[in-house]
């Protein structure tokens, strides 16, 4: 099923349709429901064939290019790391082409999603690792921070811009890549 991958815009929609699906399913789908049991399983099963999904809780696909950073053998959620190889592939794993080669080529042929692969992501909290980054999206637990960590809006060496202004530079660098 990983073949899926190659058609990001697909899965884009996939995902928009998934997000309408669940959303009013809210109330029931709670980590402490019956249902989180059943739901994590279905989650893991399909994100597992489709994406070689790490289950880390607080996915990111849609802003990676419909490929899972976490399997990058660093477990960068922002890359690439600069050890790329010349012909595109990881300097870990020689044989493998790098990941986030991958998620910039797939995030330009997602035109609603693709920009956010600009977006600096925080790492990955460990405590979420092996539950549903469906439920958690849903509660707003895959953005709650542990103690003591700082929000990468709040370091001031990284300069955020707006989504507007990143949307704008994607569909630039989108136009001249295609045309």
């Amino acid at each position: 099923m990983r073949y899926l991958q190659r058609y990001p815009h697909f899965l884009e929609v996939v995902y928009d349709g998934m997000l309408k699906v669940i959303r009013p399913f809210r109330r029931w789908l709670t980590p402490e429901s019956w249902l989180n049991r059943p739901f994590t399983w279905l989650e893991r099963v399909s994100k597992e064939a489709l994406f070689d999904c790490r289950m880390c809780g607080q996915c990111i696909l849609h802003s990676t290019g419909m490929t899972c950073s976490m399997t990058c053998p660093k477990n960068l959620r922002n890359g690439p790391c600069g050890g790329v190889r010349q012909n595109g592939h990881c300097e870990v794993k020689p044989e493998m082409r790098c990941v986030w080669v991958q998620v910039y080529e797939r995030s330009l042929q997602m035109p609603d999603y693709g920009f956010e692969m600009l977006n600096l992501q925080p790492p990955v909290n460990r405590q979420l690792e092996g539950t549903s980054s469906w439920i958690n999206m849903l509660h707003g637990i895959d953005k709650k921070l542990p103690d003591g960590w700082v929000n990468t809006e709040d370091i001031a060496i990284v300069l955020n811009a707006d989504e507007a202004e990143h949307q704008t530079l994607w569909t630039q660098n989108l136009k001249q890549a295609v045309g």
